[in-house]
């Protein structure tokens, strides 16, 4: 109806003839204003990343002949390692929806605040005999990602499986013969419109008896990577798994690595295997095991990397995780 209030409004003819050159170049197109948060701006986008809890606040909900959805990626705190012949902890939930049409994917907004929570790491253990502890989950509207799970332990017998987690925690090193079981991953099982699943579960170490590695913990990209021969009998080291890279920040960024397994005294040469490296995408490698032994290394912050496991030293600290915003807003 040419003599309707939005026409007229559009047209800026408010009474008398609307003409159809008075529309021309108009449009209705309306865009999503936001606050919360660090804020860039990547061309017609802004991008909100939230490295600590916040608020998100749409003062503007757009429409869909602008944007009415934003985009987002949510990453969970990793999982720290084990701690004797511990397991490497498993990386925190990650949950996106990037790329996605910028007016109708992602999920919906309207003109309110939305709390956002973001998980912090698992913190180290720094008492021999004791697993890991699990990340802490985040959280944006409708969508959480869960915390990694911790790394599991070889000793004492019996051993301490790794635990379940948005990524699970590596398997304990092996104890009297008995194979360690890995936490398993994508628990409680998530995906979303980008992710298949949330996460991965950790590596199990299932190799000679008298070797005792933890396994490696999953990643948001790929599971914990078993352990490899290295030395001439039973010497092993087991990676954490990989992240998964994605640009919703304006570049490419790995997150979400799991925790390298601890080494283990080679039987042959009473010397050091080596340690499970972190995976890529801010994983901790693992601690050394001979003599008074070496601490696993903490996951990166904001990458929700899993800890390092470690025999006798303390095992590394889960990275905290991060939510990232991205909308067109011209």
């Amino acid at each position: 109806n040419m003599n309707s209030a939005p026409v007229r409004g559009l047209a800026e003819v408010p009474t008398g003839q609307i003409s159809m050159s008075n529309l021309q170049g108009k449009s209705n197109a309306q865009f999503i204003v936001a606050t919360g948060g660090s804020i860039s701006t990547q061309g017609d986008f802004k991008v909100h990343t939230f490295n600590s809890g916040g608020t998100f606040t749409v003062n503007n909900a757009g429409n869909p002949a602008g944007s009415s959805h934003v985009e987002y990626l949510v990453l969970a705190g990793g999982g720290s390692g084990g701690y004797n012949f511990g397991g490497g902890g498993g990386a925190g939930g990650q949950l996106s929806a990037f790329p996605s049409p910028p007016s109708s994917g992602g999920v919906p907004v309207t003109t309110t605040s939305y709390p956002i929570s973001v998980g912090g790491g698992g913190a180290a253990q720094n008492s021999p005999g004791n697993k890991g502890n699990p990340g802490s989950n985040s959280v944006f509207s409708s969508v959480t990602a869960n915390g990694g799970g911790g790394g599991g332990i070889g000793n004492p017998s019996p051993q301490i499986a790794g635990i379940p987690g948005g990524s699970g925690g590596g398997s304990g090193g092996q104890q009297n013969n008995i194979n360690g079981a890995a936490g398993s991953g994508n628990s409680p099982p998530k995906s979303a419109p980008a992710t298949p699943t949330q996460g991965n579960p950790g590596a199990s170490r299932s190799f000679f008896p008298g070797s005792k590695p933890g396994g490696g913990g999953g990643g948001s990209g790929g599971p914990g990577v078993n352990p490899t021969p290295f030395g001439p009998r039973d010497s092993f080291a087991s990676p954490g798994g990989p992240g998964r890279a994605d640009s919703i920040s304006g570049s490419s960024v790995t997150r979400g690595g799991g925790g390298g397994g601890s080494a283990s005294p080679s039987n042959a040469d009473l010397a050091d295997g080596p340690a499970g490296s972190g995976g890529p995408g801010g994983g901790g490698a693992g601690g050394n095991a001979f003599g008074p032994g070496q601490a696993g290394t903490a996951g990166s912050p904001t990458l929700g990397g899993g800890g390092g496991g470690s025999h006798n030293a303390a095992s590394g600290a889960g990275g905290s995780g991060t939510v990232i915003i991205r909308y067109k807003f011209q």
